[in-house]
């Protein structure tokens, strides 16, 4: 199957707002929201709120930069910043959001099964779930950094992005998060 430039915008268009319904979902299930922060405390919630909305923005410049800014020839030359362009840029960001959007949307639904449930291999699946997501940011970061490197007008749109998204998915959820559960 030949993954096309229209086929990772529409996995994205699909996914993107199926993981803010399994939000929704999840949250409407709970009985206490706020035993998703785990061992966050207040204080540190008053920060990390703010760069969830700061993540949206910076998903959205990314997502608009490389599918709506970016040429064909350009979209399809996206590479890894040590490696060549070989016309597989498409193959490249629907990785790279698969490993972003598929956890995301499961990420909530694990923690609830983690929280009703003392199974020793939850906080696995719960950690393995967010450092997927965090693989998925870096991807893009790379990609935007590969564009940087040949040049590409939207590149420091891109980097700026995927930065704005990894403080929130890497240091936020997948480092203090993960840190700061209480892992039964």
């Amino acid at each position: 199957m030949e993954i096309t430039r229209q086929s990772a915008l529409f996995f994205i268009v699909v996914f993107g707002p199926l993981v803010l319904l399994s939000y929704i979902y999840g949250v409407s299930r709970t009985d206490r929201p706020q035993d998703l922060w785990g061992g966050i405390p207040l204080s540190w919630q008053t920060y990390i709120i703010p760069f969830m909305f700061i993540a949206a923005a910076g998903f959205l410049i990314y997502w608009w930069t490389i599918f709506f800014k970016l040429d064909h020839n350009t979209f399809s030359a996206l590479r890894w910043p040590w490696g060549s362009s070989d016309g597989k840029g498409a193959n490249r960001i629907l990785l790279a959001y698969c490993l972003i959007l598929i956890p995301s949307a499961l990420w909530l639904e694990s923690t609830l099964f983690h929280l009703s449930n003392n199974y020793s291999w939850t906080p696995v699946l719960v950690i393995g779930i967010l450092v997927l997501v965090a693989i998925g940011n870096i991807m893009i970061g790379f990609l935007a950094y590969g564009a940087y490197q040949d040049g590409v007008k939207g590149s420091g749109m891109m980097i700026t992005g995927a930065v704005m998204l990894g403080i929130q998915c890497i240091v936020n959820d997948c480092i203090l998060w993960s840190f700061k559960f209480p892992w039964k």
